[in-house]
């Protein structure tokens, strides 16, 4: 009898099997790069070219920009660092947890195609799990089942410390130049963007915020008990109540901008995907964003 992490897979499989593999095959080694690098070429630097490219011996001499171009191998070694505190399992439908599973799932099965590595760190404030790199289908299962086992994060009087997640990638990751995908909702303690711009400096960093859009817009649904999912304080408040929603939005304002500010100071651009939307069509735009930027 099939395991729920291998209903799992085979559901993820046969949607991507259907929507993404032909669509993503031919822009694979533009869009992620592998560990090993081979040099081919000169040109004249851009504005959108990393400065870490620039040959400056060349730039001398010629007294203008120029950048190294390299071919990809091929070859690479992801990691998978997905949040796993407790307000993650807030949102509708399948929430927060689970769309952050099945996206990391679908990735993991992506990347692992043509013996690519794939690791995870599963985090949260009383622990983590460490699944080390390696290559097959059994390796992408033991993630989906790390992913959907059943744990219940227990509550403190502390909000997630993101800066710790980052760091402890950061010292698992270090030994290899490696393809990093942070998935959270950044709902935490401040100050996480040095770590994660340190992570950047090291490695390629694709950054997933998953939300809810209840948490975005709050639905009016007159008098309702609210809970902090990581504390577990509670509150009774009138969802209907035109200041409270007023203050509410000026809030999520301010905190977007709050979050887009520390992921500009990190250097990355984060995607974000909320529980209501078609996990795969946001796949296929990460991938084409990430391809964009990279050109």
């Amino acid at each position: 009898m099939a395991t729920a992490p291998d209903r799992l897979l085979r559901r993820l499989e046969w949607k991507l099997g259907r929507r993404l593999d032909g669509r993503l095959q031919g822009s694979y080694r533009t869009v992620w790069h592998g560990s090993g690098f081979d040099f081919t070429d000169l040109r004249v630097y851009t504005p959108e070219d990393d400065v870490r490219h620039i040959d400056w011996n060349v730039t001398a001499r010629l007294d203008e920009p120029f950048v190294r171009q390299y071919t990809e191998d091929r070859e690479m070694t992801a990691w998978l660092v997905v949040d796993r505190s407790a307000s993650m399992r807030f949102g509708g439908g399948s929430g927060k947890e689970s769309t952050a599973a099945e996206l990391a799932v679908s990735i993991a099965r992506l990347i692992s195609q043509g013996g690519n590595r794939v690791g995870a760190i599963l985090y949260d404030n009383a622990g983590h799990r460490l699944i080390p790199p390696r290559t097959g289908r059994d390796q992408i299962l033991r993630i989906a089942r790390d992913l959907t086992a059943d744990i219940v994060p227990k509550k403190s009087d502390k909000t997630t410390d993101l800066t710790a997640m980052l760091r402890f990638a950061a010292t698992t990751t270090s030994r290899r130049r490696s393809l990093v995908f942070v998935m959270s909702d950044f709902i935490g303690d401040p100050g996480w963007d040095r770590p994660l711009a340190q992570l950047t400096h090291r490695h390629e960093v694709v950054v997933i915020r998953v939300v809810d859009p209840s948490e975005l817009e709050l639905p009016d649904l007159g008098l309702v008990l609210v809970e902090d999912a990581e504390t577990g304080e509670q509150l009774l408040v009138d969802t209907s109540d035109p200041l409270l929603r007023a203050r509410l939005t000026e809030q999520v304002g301010a905190r977007e901008d709050e979050l887009a500010a520390g992921m500009r100071k990190a250097g990355v651009d984060a995607h974000r995907i909320t529980t209501d939307q078609d996990m795969m069509a946001t796949l296929v735009d990460m991938v084409r964003r990430s391809g964009r930027r990279r050109r």
